[in-house]
């Protein structure tokens, strides 16, 4: 899928998404802000795959035959939606998988629900890690891979969220994607566009930023991150940004200060806790528009984005296309949370 604004230099991929994802409007939603709302869909990549990270997996589990490898390591939070993906592609490819995920006490791990369950339904290998140990999760990958080369086998390591610059591909397609569906709206060529999604690992926002320059669209990328802050995307966002213009041998201008606009202030207590705000903002978007956000991601970032337009109703400029980007199976291990608001 190409636009005819230049020759994209994709690297090799597999087709394992359901691709290309609707762009739907939130008719209800646009109402209540007064401004054009729409959904890009790739909560829709799949029923299993379901999610941003088979776009990524789709260049990096390419990557991982075409090197001969056997075995893919990554590592993620216990409920992973990137874990599970990664887990099921790689079972699909006939992959062995070992996932290092992080619980506070490996010795009890959590129970066998949402993506854990799936996890193991499809026969990964899972290794509980302290949050001390992941947080030096490139060591404990490093050290996973050594196993496996003992052992015989050829792994793949694979970082948190499939965030790198191989990566990064996947959302440079979407936005090829998105440009196409945003032509068929009114006043597509002069009408700019805030794309706006939740900032996790950064893979998927430094993909968008790339895309939109690659592709020239009249379009501003807005991550909420969260987890971690506004400094730390800089940091991360910009290295993948930064490594995938040096690699590829892009063409195009690039600056974290201008390029990396991060929302800051939505982490609330913490990555992969929501409280009683942004769940019942799930609810709200599930019972005025059908569409189920999740409490790790799309629902801290739709909270986050629906805070700044009470506050400024022309903070994004009067077109939102939010992504979102899957994770309905986190919605499960908060059943009790959620149910007092039922």
């Amino acid at each position: 899928m190409n636009t005819g604004k230049r020759e994209i230099p994709y690297p090799v991929r597999l087709n394992l998404s359901r691709t290309p994802t609707p762009l739907e409007s939130l008719s209800r939603l646009s109402g209540k802000f007064g401004i054009d709302m729409h959904v890009k869909r790739d909560d829709l990549t799949g029923a299993d795959l379901t999610g941003n990270k088979i776009r990524k997996l789709e260049f990096l589990l390419a990557d991982a035959l075409a090197n001969g490898c056997d075995t893919v390591i990554t590592c993620g939070a216990a409920q992973s939606n990137h874990a599970r993906a990664t887990a099921i592609a790689a079972v699909r490819l006939g992959l062995g998988v070992r996932l290092l995920l992080r619980t506070r006490d490996p010795e009890n791990p959590p129970p066998l629900e949402g993506n854990i369950l799936l996890d193991r339904l499809v026969g990964a290998e899972i290794v509980w890690l302290t949050f001390e140990e992941y947080g030096r999760r490139a060591e404990m990958l490093a050290a996973a891979a050594d196993s496996l080369r003992n052992s015989g086998k050829i792994p793949y390591v694979i970082p948190e969220g499939g965030s790198n610059a191989m990566g990064a591909w996947g959302y440079v397609r979407a936005v090829e994607e998105l440009a196409f569906e945003l032509a068929t709206l009114p006043g597509a060529q002069e009408h700019p566009t805030t794309i706006i999604h939740a900032t996790g690992s950064g893979g998927t926002t430094a993909g968008l930023i790339l895309g939109v320059k690659l592709l020239g669209l009249n379009a501003r990328v807005v991550g909420i991150n969260v987890c971690n802050d506004r400094d730390y995307f800089l940091g991360v966002v910009g290295d993948i940004c930064q490594t995938a213009i040096d690699t590829y041998q892009l063409d195009l201008s690039f600056s974290r200060e201008r390029d990396i606009e991060i929302v800051d202030g939505y982490v609330g207590s913490g990555y992969g806790k929501a409280g009683p705000k942004e769940l019942s903002l799930i609810l709200e978007v599930a019972r005025s528009e059908g569409i189920l956000l999740d409490p790790v991601y799309t629902g801290k970032a739709f909270y986050g984005m629906s805070q700044e337009l009470q506050r400024n109703p022309e903070v994004f400029g009067d077109r939102i296309v939010f992504v979102h980007t899957g994770g309905l199976f986190g919605l499960f291990p908060m059943a009790d949370q959620i149910a007092p608001l039922l």
